[in-house]
């Protein structure tokens, strides 16, 4: 548990982050978007705060700010454009841990010298971020070259104090603030908490790495590198080493070099696979993590954070990428309601003429000016503003051909990525039929089938029995039929009692002409009884309609 000196200080960095940001015309504009209204007087282009200055900030604040920042990139119905560019290239580079503590983190772990376990290690790292840093080495069985990847010494227990307040803080606005519940800004943080301690752990890590290199072992020009699971535990990563470098800095020599059209092609195709057909996904294919090696090979890098769509949610992304590739935006906007959470004020109509209009727009677009991943967010903005919740899978999508869109670029300019994305979703189809119609596919709906004809012939016996004596029924659940009948029940006594009581107001009134020695305030005692009953039941029969029966006022 942390200190209350931490605790303060920990409060005292968001308090300070949200005083700047709280009467800035981009929370306006964000808080709008989450309510779904338009924000007033405010520049669609220009705020208070630059995408650079808000990057700049969540940097200052530490690694845990900065990883909420990669994941608000995801959220397009949230960020204006500019802000998520920013957002989704936000790195986490930072300064270097001193060989002397690599060097204990590794011997630690690995339970020997690194002297014994490496034939070398550079002390210099290849790159340094806020979970860990990674180092060169080549191990002495074989002299193989690989990477290892070091994680931080305290970065799990400081990731998991910032996550305590901006849990604390979430729920606390959640229950008090309409805007932080549109949000959902405790699924956000609970997210938050989930892919950090994911890529906390490294064998998690290292599984994902061999899953994705036999997920693309098909694609001959793209690969993934393999972990060596002996020099690798939860805090550090061992996996071979690829030389290459990143698309980004491609230089227009190489550019014409290398087969660029295929490449990029292969590359669209495997993006589409995992999406589409294998449900495992590489979450960050920012450029930075995309390297090409001297043979022109695509490399993916940084597996910590991967993405699981189920097949159900597969089924629906394969069906709405294909109307989107068929330009059928009632079919896009159907699927996408079909997926989606609706709140009580959901605006259909406006939601799919919107879609609608995008699709249209995107057809008459050249295709170097189409991209895929931006038409996705802006179908997710427009689901914010009418009331609809577009599924995660929608966002991720979208982010994955965003960056999908930048890489494509670098390698080929002019390759048209929407054409290649329609017909890799289509072999996708094709494969997936093909695949439901094995043999093999055949035998858990023949085992039905068989079922089904076995205890057919009994049941049909049964109903025809039933219908010939009169005895065949239909059980409605439509209606809760005690509770209606308590509801009759109700009437009925309140009727009755409100004529015992008009009796008892007559019999009152009758009773006031018969003189008696017996008063009360002057008036016949027995006739003023009935009175006094009278008005004591018609008071409590009007409370309890006023104020104990249900849906009154």
């Amino acid at each position: 548990m942390p200190s209350t000196t931490e605790k303060i200080n920990q409060y005292r960095k968001l308090l300070s982050f949200v005083l700047k940001y709280r009467n800035s015309d981009l929370l306006e504009e964000t808080s709008s978007n989450a309510m779904g209204v338009a924000a007033d007087n405010v520049e669609k282009d220009e705020y208070d705060q630059t995408p650079d200055e808000l990057v700049e900030d969540l940097k200052s604040m530490g690694p845990t700010y900065v990883k909420l920042g990669q994941l608000l990139s995801t959220r397009p119905d949230l960020l204006p454009q500019r802000y998520l560019n920013s957002l989704s290239d936000l790195q986490d580079e930072t300064d270097s841990i001193d060989y002397e503590k690599v060097q204990e983190i590794v011997e630690r772990e690995l339970g020997t010298s690194i002297s014994k376990a490496f034939h070398s290690f550079d002390k210099k790292p290849l790159a340094s971020a806020s979970i860990g840093q990674v180092h060169r080495a080549t191990l002495r069985s074989g002299e193989r070259d690989v990477v290892v990847k070091v994680q931080r010494p305290g970065i799990r227990a400081q990731f998991i104090k910032d996550l305590e307040t901006l849990d604390e803080i979430a729920n606390w606005a959640v229950e008090h603030s309409e805007t932080a519940q549109k949000f959902a800004l405790d699924d956000l943080i609970e997210e938050l908490q989930r892919i950090l301690l994911n890529e906390l752990d490294y064998t998690k890590e290292a599984n994902n790495l061999s899953r994705m290199h036999e997920n693309l072992k098909s694609f001959k020009n793209l690969t993934v590198p393999l972990p060596v699971s002996d020099y690798s535990t939860s805090k550090i990563l061992t996996m071979e080493f690829i030389e290459g470098q990143k698309v980004v800095d491609l230089s227009p020599v190489k550019q014409i070099e290398m087969n660029a059209e295929n490449l990029a092609d292969e590359f669209v195709e495997a993006y589409m696979q995992q999406v589409l057909a294998d449900g495992f996904v590489h979450a960050d294919p920012h450029p930075g993590n995309v390297h090409l090696t001297k043979d022109y090979k695509l490399v993916l890098l940084d597996l910590g954070m991967v993405f699981h769509i189920s097949a159900p949610n597969r089924e629906h992304l394969l069906r709405f990428m294909t109307a989107l590739g068929d330009d059928n935006g009632d079919k896009v906007a159907d699927i996408l309601i079909k997926m989606s959470t609706l709140q009580d004020d959901a605006n259909l109509q406006a939601f799919r003429k919107k879609v609608t209009q995008l699709v249209m727009e995107s057809q008459q677009a050249a295709a170097k000016e189409m991209k895929t991943g931006r038409i996705l967010i802006q179908m997710n903005q427009s689901a914010a503003h009418n009331g609809i919740r577009i599924p995660t899978e929608i966002n991720i999508l979208g982010k994955i051909l965003l960056n999908m869109d930048q890489i494509v670029s670098k390698l080929d300019p002019e390759f048209d990525t929407r054409r290649a994305i329609r017909t890799h979703v289509w072999k996708q189809m094709e494969k997936k039929m093909r695949d439901e119609i094995k043999p093999e596919n055949f035998f858990s709906v023949l085992v039905e089938t068989k079922k089904l004809a076995e205890n057919l012939p009994e049941r049909l016996n049964t109903i025809t029995e039933n219908l010939a004596n009169n005895e065949f029924k239909i059980n409605i659940d439509g209606v809760d039929e005690k509770r209606l009948t308590d509801g009759f029940q109700k009437v009925a006594n309140r009727i009755t009692l409100g004529l015992i009581i008009a009796a008892t107001i007559i019999g009152a009134a009758m009773l006031m002409n018969i003189e008696t020695d017996f008063t009360l305030f002057g008036y016949p005692g027995f006739a003023m009884l009935f009175f006094l009953a009278a008005a004591i039941g018609g008071g409590t029969l009007v409370y309890y309609i006023v104020f104990k029966d249900e849906n009154v006022m």
